[in-house]
């Protein structure tokens, strides 16, 4: 016979054998030093980024990020710009010039795509004074919100450099409903809200405080120099993927392996807390030869197809690739200046990757129409693309 603690410590084992894999999964992995190694503003959206060493993150996003936006005069009316559609953006370099005194400037340069003489610059206030500007309805992809034209001198200068005419046109402190279903408003997403406000990840961030500017539809993206440096080894040898082609906003170095991005959840940035909604599904952009303003050739040129292989991991938008997470200001978050270097870990992890929400449509269909707004019927593309 069997002694009872022989048997009791057997079945304790096999328990232990069955369980434990399952409950580990769950835990978040101890990891190497994890830290923020690249910061990324977009005065004007979907021209070039302008890297920082440090930027005040808030509810809203990173200070300065994405208060100017560009669009086109058509017949039809104003034109959203996207460097997705409009690949000659690429060819706009910005930076930001601070000044203690509060004249800070946004330094724009263009250089024509294959005229290395025609360099033109361009300086325009980084916050302007709307007391004498025009107001101008806007809506990206259904959510409306107010800006400003811009005086004249700066639209002609942009117009004279695309070859067609443009408007440029500054949020000021406007913002826009998210357009997440999980964070509609509630007028507008009542039947969502019974449902999602059981889930712990939604009461990880407020609905109320959570509205943006020119960004396509959440505050910040996140991605991983580890998973970047899997997107360089697809390509042809010598060539190497330009982070910035995927427009983040924090990059973050250290990961152990790549794409285990897909499953966090919230991270820890300092002493505060960044959640991860959704995962960012990608469009051609990232195919762009930033050195011509063009579809990129041979291997530049095919990144988004390399990437269709085994990067479609979104139930939600199954044709699209995901590299980098769409990410929120964390509940109760302070206001604060965050920095390349500081200590990045993963605080809680998602035991499945998220899904692309399926119905968000629908939300965005009942929404304010304005100007420029498609109009009720028109089909959206799930992949709202980050420019």
């Amino acid at each position: 016979m069997i002694p009872v603690y022989l048997g009791a410590t057997a079945a304790i084992s096999i328990f232990l054998i069955c369980r434990l894999p399952r409950f580990l999964r769950s835990i978040p992995p101890k990891r190497t030093a994890m830290r923020v190694s690249e910061i990324y503003v977009y005065p004007i959206k979907s021209l070039r980024a302008t890297q920082l060493t440090s930027a005040l993150a808030t509810t809203h996003g990173f200070q300065y990020d994405r208060r100017f936006m560009l669009l086109e005069v058509t017949p039809n009316g104003l034109k959203n710009m996207a460097v997705a559609h409009y690949p000659v953006m690429t060819q706009f370099l910005t930076s930001i010039d601070f000044d203690k005194k509060g004249s800070s400037t946004i330094t724009v340069t263009f250089q024509s795509p294959g005229h290395k003489d025609d360099l033109r610059t361009l300086k325009i206030p980084l916050l302007p004074n709307t007391e004498e500007l025009e107001p101008l309805d806007i809506s990206m992809h259904a959510s409306p919100t107010k800006s400003f034209k811009m005086p004249n001198e700066y639209s002609k200068w942009f117009s004279e450099c695309f070859g067609y005419e443009v408007v440029f046109v500054y949020l000021g402190d406007n913002r826009r409903n998210v357009l997440f279903q999980e964070l509609a408003p509630a007028k507008t997403a009542s039947w969502v809200s019974t449902i999602t406000k059981s889930i712990p990840l939604f009461n990880s961030i407020s609905t109320a405080d959570h509205r943006i500017g020119f960004a396509d539809c959440a505050p910040y993206l996140v991605t991983s120099k580890t998973s970047l440096a899997n997107v360089s080894e697809r390509l042809p040898e010598g060539q190497d993927m330009d982070m910035t082609k995927f427009r983040p906003n924090i990059v973050i170095e250290g990961a152990k392996e790549p794409w285990e991005e897909d499953f966090w959840r919230k991270i820890k940035v300092g002493d505060s807390d960044l959640v991860m909604m959704h995962n960012c599904v990608r469009c051609k952009s990232i195919n762009i030869d930033y050195a011509t303003g063009k579809p990129g050739t041979n291997g530049s040129g095919e990144v988004l197809k390399r990437l269709q292989k085994d990067r479609r991991i979104d139930k939600g938008a199954k044709w699209s690739p995901v590299f980098g997470r769409y990410s929120f200001w964390g509940e109760g978050n302070a206001e604060k200046v965050l920095k390349v270097g500081d200590q990045v870990r993963v605080a809680e992890v998602n035991k499945e990757r998220t899904v692309w929400c399926m119905l968000m449509s629908r939300i965005l269909l009942s929404l304010p129409q304005s100007a420029n707004t498609p109009q009720p019927g028109q089909v959206y593309h799930k992949s709202i693309l980050r420019i």
